[in-house]
């Protein structure tokens, strides 16, 4: 049997932790700064854990 390829696009926007969480970025944070407060540039900066519902398609499309 073939191999199953990894989703491109999927494997630039996520990422699965040690425990099998999926992660992904904020929205809002690569253009248009110059007039967003410090404040939530420091908050949308972190990474947050997917929507369970979300996830098990997510990690489908990684192969995990």
């Amino acid at each position: 049997m073939p191999k199953n390829k990894t989703h491109s696009g999927a494997k630039k926007r996520f990422r699965i932790t040690g425990t099998g969480k999926v992660m992904r970025e904020q929205a809002g944070g690569r253009h248009l700064l110059e007039h967003k407060s410090s404040k939530f540039k420091r908050s949308i900066a972190n990474d947050v854990e997917l929507a369970p519902q979300d996830a098990k398609k997510i990690k489908r499309l990684l192969g995990k």
